[in-house]
């Protein structure tokens, strides 16, 4: 199979779409992203990398860092985290609180800002270094010693993140954050300002492609965890528009508002895609339609 030709046509076909959608522009270090790079990059189970467009070029990978949170959080303390966030869509807004109260502080699950606050919370707990613990298993699984936090953006997130420090000490007063509101914040957009391009989110998504195994062959989850993981960012990992993409790509995918894409094959590979342009639910516009080709393309589903 030519992988190389399936994502330029991919990519082609994504690009004659007349809206582009913008780059975000509340966190001022966003927004100045070109709105007009592109890159796609498929990692196979078998080791092969191919890649199309600005794939090697990095992008402040977002909220697919929550994806490798909650997942750390699981390798290292269990099923314990499920108590403390949910499982279910959201149906608002990624940075929503109006679900935190009648919840009694239980976010509805771990891919919006409320439930990586808690999982990056546990993952703190559990390690002492949330985010040096995201980032160190992104350079040992993409082979990528150069992946860190961009501290202009991690700086500007903190800045302006007074809806994300809202949810924080909203979600402390019901007693489900162990460790300090500043510290977890901290870590939170330290994990999410890394930088790492379609290439290297790629390769670390492979894992549960892999059905829980690393690169080095050794076991991050369970195969019944790595389902449950994929599962849940199938039905809650684009924000509210998870039944559009469900729809639309028929993958296990988690979106950052840098404008990255991750998406999960199990048994065969994990494809990501980069453009800055979002939609109004904060996915990328034309990497949507490049993975939504793709899967039509190749019948590549879990459907």
């Amino acid at each position: 199979m030519d992988y190389q030709q399936l994502l330029r046509d991919a990519m082609d076909t994504a690009r004659r779409l007349p809206a582009r959608g913008r780059p975000a522009d509340y966190i001022p270090a966003l927004a100045a992203a070109d709105p007009e790079a592109f890159g796609m990059a498929l990692a196979t189970v078998d080791g092969e990398v191919h890649g199309v467009g600005d794939w090697e070029h990095p992008f402040s990978i977002q909220s697919v860092s929550k994806l490798f949170t909650v997942a750390l959080a699981l390798a290292e303390g269990g099923d314990g985290i499920w108590q403390r966030v949910g499982r279910e869509p959201s149906g608002n807004p990624f940075n929503s609180l109006v679900q935190l109260e009648s919840e009694q502080g239980i976010p509805r699950n771990p891919f919006i800002n409320a439930g990586a606050l808690v999982a990056t919370d546990r993952l703190l707990e559990l390690t002492g270094d949330a985010a040096g613990t995201v980032r160190d298993f992104l350079r040992a699984e993409s082979g990528n010693r150069l992946i860190a936090t961009d501290d202009g953006v991690a700086s500007s997130e903190a800045r302006h993140g007074h809806r994300n420090a809202a949810l924080a000490h909203f979600i402390a007063s019901y007693g489900n954050l162990r460790n300090p509101v500043d510290s977890v914040l901290a870590h939170y957009y330290a994990h999410c300002a890394i930088s790492a391009s379609c290439r290297d989110l790629a390769l670390a998504g492979l894992f549960l492609a892999r059905h829980g195994l690393r690169t080095d062959g050794s076991r991050l989850l369970t195969r019944s965890e790595a389902k449950r993981v994929n599962a849940v960012l199938l039905t809650c990992g684009t924000y509210d528009a998870a039944g559009e993409f469900a729809f639309r790509v028929g993958l296990p995918g988690k979106s950052g508002v840098g404008g990255g894409v991750l998406a999960v094959l199990p048994g065969r590979g994990a494809v990501c895609v980069w453009s800055p342009g979002l939609d109004a639910a904060g996915n990328s516009v034309l990497g949507v339609a490049a993975l939504d080709a793709l899967t039509t393309a190749t019948g590549w589903s879990v459907f």
